[in-house]
């Protein structure tokens, strides 16, 4: 009972505001209105970089730090950088291979491949990637939404550079998510123990992968497989365009980041197959999205099935999720609104990007919330939010030649 007290008074104590004066700071500057935005996109698109590059360099491995803590957590019990994040690492790997060629940034690429080559060295004899951070006091367990999306990274790092070690890791996942897929065509098993294992609509982006593998060697049991996940989708989508059965924690009140997940995996598995049922499907959920978008040019961060706000602070990850979705249609339907949309959602993430702080952890990273105190990722910069950010911005530049337009694939 005692010992119980005292960790409690040393949490209470640890995380009073004057021992975390710089998310004091950060929280009053979002509280004001933010930070000032550069007329420069290139500026905001090399500060997230940047923090990007750090964040691999503060793991003592090539993957990538899920995230810095600029208060003291008391999930971690510390302040700073945590390990390296198989899930995000993977999806990270376009991202670096989009700016380096976009921006003409060849270190970029280098630092994609060493990522694509340690998540071989992490994959699962199952073929499989791990659920959560690398611990190594902690067996690793397989996750099933993880592994699509390391697929991801090692489908661009074979294009890139046609290394055979990619795509022989990309099948082995392939074949993993193949035998955890039910008849419904839903991944029945493999749900990771770090969210509700009921409310896995978002796994639509693992369907999407294999959309992608099967479309990429021509595998027939990778595209069926795929088809039929994007399928079991769209029984869970209402006619306002709202996916049921759709959140880490909270049934009812979803976050914007998981609304955000099942529309992009349906988007682009309507784009590698051609499908347009899935293309309108996406396009549905959408333009609900953009009718609840703010004035301020983000969203709530939870949104109920009405779609009313059910937060009143933005998750800034699924900000730019919504944004990608937006840029993404507007290349492919008339309706210029999303264009629009997409623009006004950017320009409010850039004010929300604090690119002078000399704290190394903070300076151009992306944070989970917005206010920093909100509830999702609160006081923290995340690996996947800043990874989202940059594709966002990079579908923002002006027209550029063919071989240097960012494919945004992740």
């Amino acid at each position: 009972m005692l010992a119980r007290i005292g960790r409690a008074l040393t949490k209470r104590v640890m995380a009073a505001p004057i021992l975390n004066l710089a998310a004091v700071r950060e929280l009053r500057c979002d509280l004001s209105g933010g930070h000032p935005v550069s007329d420069e996109t290139h500026d905001h698109l090399v500060a997230a970089l940047a923090w990007l590059e750090r964040a691999q360099d503060a793991s003592p491995d090539d993957g990538v730090a899920r995230s810095y803590s600029i208060a003291w957590n008391p999930d971690f019990e510390s302040r700073g950088w945590r390990p390296s994040y198989p899930e995000t690492t993977g999806y990270i790997i376009p991202t670096l291979f989009d700016a380096a060629r976009s921006l003409e940034l060849p270190h970029l690429r280098e630092r994609a491949i060493r990522m694509a080559d340690w998540e071989i060295a992490v994959q699962l004899e199952s073929g499989a990637i791990q659920g959560g951070v690398i611990n190594p006091m902690v067996e690793p367990t397989p996750a099933v939404f993880n592994t699509g999306q390391v697929i991801l990274g090692w489908v661009r790092a074979y294009r890139e550079t046609d290394g055979v070690a990619y795509l022989e890791a990309a099948r082995r996942a392939a074949d993993y998510l193949l035998d955890a897929q039910g008849a419904d065509g839903s991944f029945s098993k493999g749900r990771s123990e770090f969210a509700r294992s009921d409310c896995t609509t978002y796994y639509s982006r693992v369907a999407w992968p294999l959309c992608m593998l099967g479309k990429l060697i021509d595998e027939p049991r990778y595209l069926e497989a795929g088809e039929r996940g994007i399928d079991f989708t769209l029984t869970k989508q209402r006619a306002n365009g709202w996916w049921a059965d759709n959140c880490l924690s909270d049934r009812k009140r979803p976050l914007l980041h998981t609304i955000a997940y099942a529309t992009r995996g349906v988007l682009e598995a309507g784009l590698v197959l051609e499908r347009e049922d899935y293309i309108d499907a996406a396009k549905r959920t959408a333009l609900a999205l953009a009718s609840v978008q703010r004035p301020t040019g983000g969203l709530a961060g939870r949104l109920a099935a009405d779609w009313s706000e059910a937060a009143d602070w933005e998750c800034l990850t699924g900000n730019a999720q919504t944004a990608i979705i937006w840029w993404k249609l507007a290349a492919v339907t008339p309706n210029a609104e999303f264009e629009d949309r997409a623009r006004h959602a950017c320009r409010m993430l850039m004010s929300t990007q604090n690119r002078t702080s000399s704290d190394p952890g903070l300076a151009g990273g992306i944070k989970g919330s917005y206010p920093v105190d909100g509830g999702y990722g609160r006081f923290e910069i995340l690996n996947w939010a800043t990874k989202f950010f940059v594709d966002a911005m990079l579908l923002t530049l002006p027209a550029i030649s063919p071989e240097k337009r960012p494919e945004v694939l992740s």
